[in-house]
């Protein structure tokens, strides 16, 4: 289901750093996260969402994440503009 939301969408932001300044300016609609994703790597965005009052949604795999949004590797985080 979220991997479809992820193709569908008009406009995304793949990467933490993009995903963080994104959260920050309010720009973000909902926030895609793979539950294999470090979570070092996850834990600040994660934060920054909930205080923002973003919807956070989990997916299985960073790799099917990363396909869902036409590249070729994986992606730990993925943001969905609103």
């Amino acid at each position: 289901m979220s991997y479809e939301k992820v193709t569908q969408a008009s406009e995304i932001i793949v990467g933490t750093k993009q995903t963080i300044k994104a959260l920050q300016n309010g720009e973000v609609k909902e926030l895609i996260v793979a539950e294999d994703a470090d979570r070092r790597v996850t834990n600040k965005v994660l934060l920054i969402a909930e205080e923002k009052h973003v919807p956070i949604v989990q997916v299985d795999s960073m790799k099917k994440l990363g396909k869902a949004c036409g590249i070729d590797v994986g992606a730990a985080t993925v943001a969905i503009k609103g």
